[in-house]
């Protein structure tokens, strides 16, 4: 098993925040991304966030959004669409839409609306 699945959430956000505000985004729009990813309400998120929920925790608990197999590129050098591990690949599509959000993309393509 990975270390980063017994990691809790709350110790990656501040970076995930951090990224984003450095290019100009918003903590509104990073958890606008995570609750679509994740199906996560917005008290939901910040109870999890309180609750040192680790990763493997926060996506077991997670209604995957049916459109995050749009999802794909790489993160890590690593394809996303390629990650064999279903929990990583979940992480992975987080680590994706952050990426996406800090460079800039309007937030219907970061979250793949038509």
């Amino acid at each position: 098993m990975s270390r980063v699945f017994t990691m809790p959430v709350a110790s990656v956000y501040p970076h995930y925040v951090n990224k984003v505000e450095k290019k100009g985004r918003t903590q509104a729009e990073l958890d606008e991304v995570i609750e679509w990813l994740t199906g996560y309400d917005d008290a939901q998120l910040q109870a999890r966030l309180a609750d040192g929920t680790t990763f493997e925790e926060f996506f077991a608990g997670a209604r995957l959004n049916p459109n995050s197999s749009l999802i794909t590129g790489v993160v890590c050098g690593v394809r996303v669409e390629d990650v064999e591990d279903p929990l990583m690949q979940k992480i992975r599509y987080l680590d994706k839409l952050v990426d996406e959000l800090a460079k800039g993309k309007p937030m219907a393509k970061v979250l793949r609306t038509q």
